[in-house]
């Protein structure tokens, strides 16, 4: 088994700060979602930067890594130091989600705490629940398409022995509303029971994937407008994007950096179906260069317009 260098999969040092890691994660899980990226081996990759977030966003797990790390032999087989048992409070094991669908490497650190507990009786036992990540595109929430999910149980013997995994593909409907975060039980759907006991059951854990434009706001989006300082001062019309086709949004004389416009009903959905809104956040940017004839008009400007954005300074 070969050691997982979760820093580097993320394209970070070791020593990374929480916001760091966030934000490597975000970038990187839009950048291999499998239903919007043409790189190579996606879905792969997806999974790889999933499984590291899930290990370095917590103190408590990356704390039991980090020192696992200080073992690692790049290049050979990696065995766990003597005496290390897997955390077994560190949420994969006594919490009934030890089969999320990550690496081996993972599966044996991180999940393998629960199993001993669970095998040694003979009579019937319920299957453990399972949680696993189902990442969804901003524009998939406004879908009332199903979405196939494909995943595998481990399953033991009674005295704990692994046996073959079973392979599993559902058809599931995202009910309205879903947030970053929520969880979706499907019951029976998770790992088989034991001596006739009752299958466990699946959760899915909604990860909204960071969209390059919209930034979310309860269910309401929000996108940043930018807007030149004659659009500004004139008014204008701009063609805005929405997840569900483009408008024109006509810009007020006189707008403000800083202001915000509603787009009624081009946000997400709310539990009973009905759309939030969108709002255009305006800014006002300027040209990176410009010639002499443009300063000079702007030195023109300047002095016609006889304006002092700081003059509340002096009161």
């Amino acid at each position: 088994m070969d050691f997982k260098d979760y820093y580097k999969v993320l394209g970070l040092e070791p020593g990374a700060d929480d916001k760091a890691v966030k934000t490597a994660y975000r970038k990187l899980a839009r950048k291999y979602h499998p239903d919007v990226s043409k790189e190579a081996d996606a879905e792969n990759k997806f999974k790889e930067v999933a499984e590291a977030y899930e290990v370095l966003k917590s103190t408590e797990t990356r704390a039991e890594y980090d020192e696992l790390r200080k073992h690692a032999e790049y290049g050979r087989p990696f065995e766990p130091p003597p005496g290390w048992q897997p955390p077994g409070n560190a949420g994969y094991s006594s919490g009934g989600n030890s089969n999320r669908e990550f690496s081996d490497f993972f599966e044996s650190i991180f999940a393998g705490a629960g199993r001993a507990h669970d095998a040694g009786s003979s009579s019937a036992r319920r299957g453990q629940d399972i949680e696993m990540a189902l990442p969804l595109l901003l524009e998939e929430t406004l879908s009332d398409d199903t979405k196939t999910i494909a995943f595998q149980l481990l399953q033991y013997s009674p005295d704990g022995q692994p046996l073959p995994a079973i392979s599993k593909t559902l058809n599931v409907k995202i009910p309205a509303g879903v947030s970053h975060g929520e969880r979706i039980r499907l019951k029976g759907q998770g790992a088989p029971g034991l001596g006739g006991g009752a299958n466990g059951d699946l959760y899915l854990l909604i990860q909204l994937v960071p969209h390059p434009l919209f930034d979310v706001e309860a269910h309401n989006l929000i996108i940043t407008v930018p807007l030149a300082p004659w659009e500004a001062a004139l008014g204008s019309q701009v063609t805005l994007p929405t997840l569900n086709g483009k408008i024109n949004l006509r810009v007020p004389a006189n707008t403000q950096a800083g202001q915000r416009l509603r787009i009624k009903g081009k946000g997400l959905r709310n539990k009973s179906g009905e759309p939030g809104d969108l709002y255009a956040l305006f800014k006002i940017v300027i040209p990176a260069e410009t010639d002499e004839p443009v300063r000079a008009l702007w030195a023109q400007l300047a002095e016609q317009a006889a304006f002092n954005p700081r003059a509340q300074w002096s009161q």
